[in-house]
């Protein structure tokens, strides 16, 4: 689930913000409301509690951490775990603090502290909008790459009438789903993702698998659902929740997976290979667990099912998007894989690489594609991951008139 911070600040506007929760957890954004002190005066902290189910940070020292944050200077952990800061509304006082780098209290602190984006809404007396110096600190902001919404004209709170009442709800939700990268370009498509490792029985008590997590196929789910597509997840055991709005299909075993995949091919028009499988099964399973010898074991192993080598010849017009986990040799493997395979796009990443492949929340790949492209990405989480990796899939459905075929087109 994607997380924001919001800051709401001191105006009348401030009540809206209570709108702007409800509106943005419709899209399964998790929020951490911040308040100003000023913003007290016209809501109480208690609203968004109520809202959000979190506690609401109000001031930069004091025991309002919110559970999770356990360690870390408060404001630093807040801006660790967001994937954006939104506030909404932003006065001129607040605006001039952010242009300036004034970090006095918990809200400008975290605005200092995230590497995330950011997306201002000013709500203001149209004097106050007009006046040079909130011109002057707006374009320093939109400068420094901060999304800034205009604020719309109308009749205000101070009985004036001009520019200054806070953007409309809609126009701030979207901005904010740009800045998570959100979008609803994968509407019309049906994205089947693997994710997790296959296990393979040795015994009845032992198996062989492997590290993954599964954490890089269930972002790619995750994200695509919040793109707008239909996502059938078939996933090998992993300790992870399905995303909202994902259909999961669980299965265990090389084989299962391969039989999954296939019953569920007809209806997708993108397919994300992200799971990592046994490539090797033991040829002859033991019925009875193996007790332990003084002699070497030896074990025939014989191969699994080729699950992308058999999608790749049942392909039509789908995309194909396999994954090549490397510990040496990345590029050559990966633009092999990309060969054999007929796959549309091959995502590399060396797993012994700090910060990528198993068992983290970031990943480092490389994008192979068949039309011998090639993007390097740096260390990223692995939702931002997925969002590139569906942007090229994106970018190849558009390119060859693909989007949202149907199965009998094919």
């Amino acid at each position: 689930m994607m997380r924001i911070a919001l800051g709401v600040t001191g105006g009348v506007a401030a009540y809206k913000a209570a709108e702007l929760v409800r509106r943005l957890q419709q899209e399964q954004i998790e929020i951490q409301v911040v308040m100003t002190r000023s913003a007290q005066e016209f809501v109480a902290p208690l609203t968004f509690a109520a809202l959000t189910g979190q506690k609401v940070i109000t001031q930069l020292f004091g025991a309002e951490a919110p559970a999770n944050v356990e360690s870390a200077i408060e404001h630093i952990a807040v801006a660790q775990r967001i994937d954006a800061l939104v506030i909404a509304p932003a006065t001129a006082d607040i605006i001039a603090k952010l242009a300036r780098g004034v970090a006095d209290d918990f809200l400008t602190t975290l605005y200092l502290a995230t590497t995330a984006p950011v997306v201002v809404a000013p709500a203001m007396n149209v004097n106050m909008w007009e006046h040079a110096a909130t011109r002057e600190n707006v374009q320093i902001l939109r400068d420094r790459g901060v999304r800034v919404i205009a604020p719309e004209e109308g009749y205000l709170a101070c009985g004036m009438t001009g520019a200054g009442r806070l953007a409309g709800l809609e126009a701030i939700i979207e901005a904010v789903l740009e800045a998570l990268r959100i979008r609803r370009d994968l509407e019309k498509e049906t994205v089947l993702v693997t994710a997790g490792p296959t296990c393979e029985d040795l015994d009845p008590v032992r198996f062989l698998t492997n590290r993954s997590s599964g954490r890089m196929g269930y972002a790619v789910a995750e994200a695509a659902a919040r793109r707008g597509a239909r996502v059938v997840l078939i996933s090998g055991p992993v300790a992870l929740e399905a995303p909202a709005g994902v259909e999961r299909v669980d299965v265990r075993t090389t084989e299962q997976m391969h039989r999954a995949v296939l019953a569920n091919l007809d209806r997708a028009t993108v397919v994300v290979m992200a799971a990592a499988v046994a490539d090797y099964r033991p040829a002859r399973p033991y019925a009875n667990k193996l007790k332990r010898g003084t002699e070497r074991l030896n074990i025939e192993f014989e191969p699994t099912a080729d699950i992308l080598a058999d999608v790749s010849r049942r392909k039509g017009d789908r995309v194909l998007v396999g994954f090549a986990a490397e510990t040496a040799q990345l590029a050559a493997h990966a633009r092999s894989k990309l060969k054999e395979k007929a796959a549309d796009l091959i995502v590399a990443n060396d797993v012994t690489a700090p910060g990528a492949g198993f068992d983290h929340d970031t990943n480092i790949v490389t994008i192979f594609g068949s039309d011998g492209r090639e993007q390097s990405l740096p260390k990223l989480t692995k939702i931002q991951v997925a969002h590139r990796i569906l942007d090229e899939v994106v970018e190849l459905r558009r390119s060859t008139h693909r989007v949202g075929s149907s199965p009998e087109a094919r």
